[in-house]
């Protein structure tokens, strides 16, 4: 039976529309303020370097730069693909491999960030959005247990026509991260903070898939020194 429609489960009650944008407002403009100022920080740092006569041989500013990239890539909505290929344009052949490991870290952050953040969270955000069958979903998502939870997902699925997109989940979150435009969805960053939010991702395999992910092209460009001056 489903819970919703048992006595004990009263549904959820979301706050006044005015409190509930309100909210919502703040939390879009710390998380976009947050992204403005990496995002200047890191083109600012960028120039900087193009500009010296050391380029990017300064290994100090380098990692600075490359710390900046993943903490950016890491906020949901940001174009990460498009950040990390204007990264190897400036670069080269010779940064490539540390692009990929400063992707991967991005990723594996977000991840790990959304592993640690309370499902409330999100509970509360879809109350303030009005949207109480999603956030009664959410409140019996959380109930289930981990191990329990893709099951639970697959059981809303027509097991005939969708039931891959559970059983392949980490063949999806790799294409997932590398489709062009996935900023709309999220980004990387909010993609993979989604997959460590719902629990049905595990740790191990999840970094794995992300490591793969990330590599095409930037092992493309190191091996083959392929140069990008389009970008």
């Amino acid at each position: 039976m489903d819970d919703s429609a048992t006595p004990g489960h009263a549904p959820p009650v979301p706050p006044p529309v005015k409190i509930g944008l309100a909210r919502t407002l703040v939390r879009l403009l710390l998380i976009g303020g947050l992204a403005v100022v990496l995002h200047r920080v890191f083109v600012w740092a960028e120039s900087w370097i193009l500009q010296s006569e050391y380029g990017w041989a300064m290994p100090g500013l380098l990692v600075a730069v490359l710390l900046i990239y993943a903490l950016l890539i890491a906020i949901p909505f940001v174009p990460g693909v498009e950040i990390g290929l204007s990264v190897l344009a400036a670069g080269g052949p010779e940064i490539a491999p540390l692009v990929w490991l400063a992707t991967a870290t991005g990723l594996t952050l977000a991840y790990m960030v959304g592993c640690f953040v309370p499902l409330k969270w999100l509970h509360r955000f879809l109350l303030d959005l009005h949207l109480t069958g999603a956030a009664d979903m959410i409140a019996r998502f959380e109930a289930v247990p981990p191990v329990e939870r893709a099951a639970f997902v697959h059981s809303f699925l027509p097991a005939r026509y969708c039931g891959w997109i559970v059983k392949y989940r980490y063949v999806n979150l790799a294409v997932l991260i590398n489709v062009p435009g996935n900023s709309v969805i999220g980004g990387g960053g909010g993609i993979a903070l989604i997959s460590g939010l719902s629990g049905v991702f595990r740790f191990p395999p999840t970094v794995l898939t992300i490591v793969i992910a990330t590599a095409p092209v930037p092992l493309a460009i190191w091996l083959f020194g392929w140069q990008m001056p389009w970008l």
